[in-house]
């Protein structure tokens, strides 16, 4: 077991559930009561209430990733997600970041963006003048909107407009610029375009169309950096193999579409588990990576004067600790708990850092064994599950379908005969 309040724990995978549980119940000072909530269901009454039209509830697995050291402050961090091997990576990632003291972060202000379309205008850029000679009183009208908002020090801030040509003609997108604190900002953004359309309509002398806010949180951007040290990693040769695998995504679209898929199987796991909208953040995360007009990847690395290898991630976070389901789902508020956070931009904070930390841990792999060999040897599980494995037989016949090299369903159903048989 680690010390009290640090995340750094070896062996954590060996330990059984129950032990598992019972050291993120003393980590996180864990009531009776909330630690129940690890073996309950999301009730239906809830589930009913959240969402259409409902049935039943599915289910994911909820692990835990160690050893993350952020800002000078440790966590353990909750992840959803049915794919193998990610929990790990992430834990092994920060596990070698801890050698330089782990994650620094940055963040902008919470600012997100909503848009105002008008279309059908004789003068575009008159109407845009007038718009822009308005904007306080446009100000007003939104922060009339959400007054709990601007008593928080939030709303509306600012508004661009931007004028683009189409077929259907010239229209113009007036920008709303929200600070939406410790929420993701949706609902409030939304009632704030809907409120001022009819207004920017009028003074454009033109028609309003859609008013709802962009998942391009460009203005709400979290960055968190590492260093990871050179022999910790495997010497020089590794590091000089990594910046080669890294500098592909850099430059190509195929490769950085997978390499940006695998920061996204960290964040997404931490966003699903404190009830955030990860559909949200994957559109974001995506089209900043494009913001360029060719896709790339969202981290960078470089070495330092050191020899040691630097990483950083930068991306849009429009993550919230109030409203919405983060506070309806049960767990989600267990898991927010857990990592101990006081407001989303340290929520955000710890996203990013899991991100880089995935994906520092899924190049490394490249780079060297081979993303297959820790992959595939838990894929393996899975297959021997599929097969018809029970008890004891899975973790037997995943074993002797990694020694083979072939994780295969019919192969893992021979030899789960000759188990047996045995």
């Amino acid at each position: 077991m680690a010390d009290e309040k640090s995340s750094l724990v070896s062996g954590f995978y060996k330990l059984s559930i129950d032990d598992r549980r019972a050291f993120v119940k003393h980590f996180a000072a864990l009531s009776g009561e909330e630690s129940a909530l690890f073996t309950s269901a999301l009730d239906l009454p809830t589930a009913d209430r959240m969402i259409e039209n409902v049935i039943g509830t599915f289910e994911l697995p909820l692990g835990l990733a160690v050893n993350f050291r952020i800002n000078n402050k440790d966590y353990l961090i909750p992840m959803a997600t049915e794919e193998s091997s990610v929990v790990a990576a992430a834990s092994n990632g920060a596990k070698m970041a801890r050698v330089h003291g782990g994650f620094s972060t940055s963040s902008t202000p919470p600012l997100m963006t909503g848009q105002i379309q008008l279309l059908q205008l004789r003068d575009a850029a008159g109407a845009a003048q007038e718009i822009i000679s308005r904007k306080q009183d446009i100000l007003r009208l939104a922060n009339e909107q959400d007054k709990i908002l601007t008593d928080l020090g939030g709303g509306a801030k600012d508004l661009e407009v931007r004028i683009l040509d189409s077929p259907l003609g010239t229209m113009l997108v007036v920008h709303l610029l929200v600070d939406v604190r410790d929420a993701m900002g949706a609902n409030a953004v939304n009632t704030m375009c809907e409120a001022v359309a009819p207004v920017l309509a009028e003074l454009a002398d033109g028609k309003a169309r859609l008013r709802i806010l962009t998942n391009l949180a460009d203005r709400r951007i979290v960055t968190a950096t590492a260093t990871f040290d050179t022999k910790t990693i495997g010497g020089d040769a590794v590091v000089d193999a990594f910046l080669e695998s890294y500098m592909l995504a850099a430059i190509d679209p195929y490769r950085a579409a997978t390499h940006n898929k695998g920061i996204m199987n960290g964040i997404d796991a931490v966003i699903i588990a404190t009830g955030n909208d990860f559909r949200a953040i994957e559109a974001g995360a995506h089209a900043y990576a494009a913001r360029t007009g060719c896709y790339t990847s969202l981290t960078s690395y470089e070495q330092d004067e050191e020899g040691n290898l630097v990483g950083t991630i930068e991306l849009p976070m429009a993550v919230g600790i109030v409203g919405g389901a983060a506070n309806m789902h049960p767990k989600a508020r267990l898991c927010r708990r857990i990592l101990g956070i006081s407001s989303a931009a340290e929520l955000g904070a710890v996203a990013g850092s899991v991100g880089l930390a995935q994906n520092f841990a899924a190049l490394l792999a490249l780079s060297t064994v081979g993303i297959q060999k820790g992959h595939m040897s838990l894929h393996a599980k899975n297959i021997a599950v599929m097969a018809g494995a029970q008890g004891a037989e899975i973790d037997l016949l995943a074993d002797k379908l990694v020694a083979e090299g072939k994780i295969k369903l019919d192969r893992a159903k021979i030899l789960l005969e000759e188990i047996r048989r045995r």
